[in-house]
């Protein structure tokens, strides 16, 4: 009987390098995790996700220390919000922190610093999906009519009509 296999040590899963690669990054704007970041969309909902964005986190004044009498102040949020949605973000605020702590699991934003501008200039466009082409589609069922089992037979259709329909469109345009 061969000996149970380890894992291999160079093998991680990226979600756990995502955060190690940008938290140098992220530090330098304020934010001690890329938590914030990277849930923004999980914390405050995928409506006020597509109209605002987390720039910074900032931290009182050093000489602010916590002691039992007098706890560390939060730190406040700089947020970039589309100018229609200022004020709404601005009702919501109060609400907004309420969610980022429960994520965080501490009381680690005090208030939101609303900043007008566009959002999402750095963020990737999301691919549209491509419109069925029914000759490509007849001949990704002609290529894959030997599988017998179904559900593989159908998803080999769906993936080679797309492919076949994307170098139709290529070698047309």
């Amino acid at each position: 009987m061969a000996p149970p296999r380890k894992p291999r040590p160079h093998t991680f899963a990226l979600a756990d390098l995502v955060g190690k690669a940008i938290d140098p990054v992220l530090a330098k704007q304020g934010f001690g995790a890329s938590d914030i970041v990277l849930h923004w969309e999980e914390i405050v909902g995928e409506r006020l996700a597509r109209v605002c964005e987390p720039m910074k986190l900032q931290w009182p004044s050093r000489g602010t220390k916590g002691s039992p009498d007098r706890p560390v102040e939060p730190a406040s949020l700089q947020v970039r919000v589309e100018g229609g949605f200022a004020i709404e973000l601005q009702h919501l605020a109060p609400l907004v922190v309420e969610r980022i702590n429960a994520h965080l699991g501490w009381r680690c934003v005090g208030r939101l610093l609303l900043r007008q501008g566009p959002i999402g200039l750095n963020k990737v466009e999301r691919r549209k999906r491509p419109v069925d082409d029914p000759v490509a589609r007849a001949e990704a069922e002609r290529e894959s009519a030997a599988i017998t089992e179904e559900p593989l037979r159908a998803a080999l259709v769906r993936l080679g009509s797309r492919v076949i329909g994307e170098k139709r469109s290529r070698a047309g345009s």
